[in-house]
């Protein structure tokens, strides 16, 4: 019923189909080479090998289980991979260990070369026009473990090689709950990447997870509090996060069709609640298909969210049903781009050009002004 990875490595390629039953935005943040996404509505409409094992995988094993024991009572050679893409991936560390040192300055190699148009020079880019880092600055880079993070902690080390002026960097990970896996992917990153993290815990997970409406926000508000705690206690003015281009476009589009309000993602922000305290977003220029092109150039794999709802496979629905806002508002604008090309920098830009004259109302330090005020 069960398949280990071990069992796995001495079939030959040609006798397995191995299916991802994760969704669709899970799987493009990393797979198993050679994996395909188990559909299973188009599957039955093109039909399953019956010449073939079916392999089949989730986040942690628990799901392909259950499905790879309806596919055997419907006939088919199916298995379940024991452990999960988890487990594949804390193994594909291990396979790396001799050559990580190679690795790290292969990475680096490409954010100078491949990557310096699209990434570095873009990176680079929103610190100087929206003016994120200043001399003498202690920040803590704030790494969550996923792609976007971590490409920001390398970014900054490059930075700081070639700045011409003095600025401090912490990399700071804070373990909210992490299952023992996504603790591991994180850490085994880090050392692959040549990155120093400072680790501290937390129990946000076990706080907010029976917690019915608005589990994940809560969970953000929280996680940020302790980043700024944390980091302040650390003697650090600034905290950086790894919100891109793509995170922007989609708050503001989110803002208007679900929140009925016209806001944006600031490049910067200062905090409310910690005196002297900054936020700074340094990668808002970067687009996310640059930052995963980069990601696969390198053959590097994160976590994507490691919180306890997708601890329990939550991610693996075959049928697709669970689809968030955001991945909502992603696949509107791909629809969108297909008749209107500039459609993302047009919507990054709106908010740059509000003409006030045409507004009916707006906000301003909480207080809310009409256009009767003035008319």
């Amino acid at each position: 019923m069960e398949i280990t990875l071990e069992e796995l490595a001495q079939l030959e390629k040609e006798s397995y189909v191995l299916l991802d039953m994760r969704d669709e935005d899970t799987y493009r943040h990393g797979f198993i080479p050679d994996a395909v996404r188990y559909e299973a509505e188009k599957l039955q409409q093109t039909g399953l090998p019956h010449d073939k094992k079916l392999i089949l995988y989730c986040t942690r094993g628990l799901n392909s289980v259950e499905e790879a024991l309806a596919l055997r009572e419907a006939g088919y050679d199916a298995y379940s991979l024991k452990g999960g893409y988890h487990a594949w991936l804390i193994d594909s560390f291990s396979r790396r260990q001799d050559t990580a040192a190679q690795r790290c300055a292969d990475i680096e190699k490409s954010l100078r070369k491949k990557f310096h148009k699209d990434i570095f020079s873009k990176f680079a880019k929103a610190i100087n026009v929206y003016e994120l880092v200043q001399p003498g600055d202690r920040i803590a880079v704030c790494i969550s473990g996923g792609k976007d993070s971590m490409l920001m902690a390398k970014l900054f080390q490059e930075l700081k090689r070639h700045n011409k002026f003095a600025f401090e960097l912490i990399f700071l990970v804070m373990d909210p709950g992490y299952n023992e896996a996504n603790r591991r992917v994180i850490e085994e990153n880090a050392k692959l990447m040549q990155i120093p993290i400072t680790v501290f815990e937390s129990q946000i997970f076990d706080a907010v997870y029976e917690i019915e409406k608005s589990p994940c926000y809560l969970c953000s508000r929280m996680r940020r509090g302790y980043l700024y705690s944390k980091a302040k206690e650390l003697g650090c003015n600034k905290i950086a996060l790894g919100h891109h281009y793509d995170d922007v476009i989609e708050t503001i589009l989110m803002g208007m069709l679900y929140g009925a309000q016209v806001q944006t993602m600031m490049p910067k922000l200062h905090s409310t609640n910690f005196a002297g305290m900054e936020l700074i977003r340094p990668m808002y220029l970067v687009r996310e298909a640059d930052i995963k092109h980069w990601r696969d150039y390198n053959d590097l794999r994160f976590i994507q969210c490691a919180c306890k709802f997708t601890d329990t496979c939550t991610t693996c629905d075959p049928d697709g049903r669970t689809v968030s806002k955001r991945m909502e508002i992603k696949q509107l604008i791909e629809t969108l781009k297909k008749t209107n090309p500039y459609v993302e920098s047009n919507i990054f830009r709106s908010v740059e050009n509000v003409n006030l004259n045409t507004v009916i109302a707006y906000k301003e330090d909480g207080v809310k002004h009409h256009f009767l005020e003035d008319y």
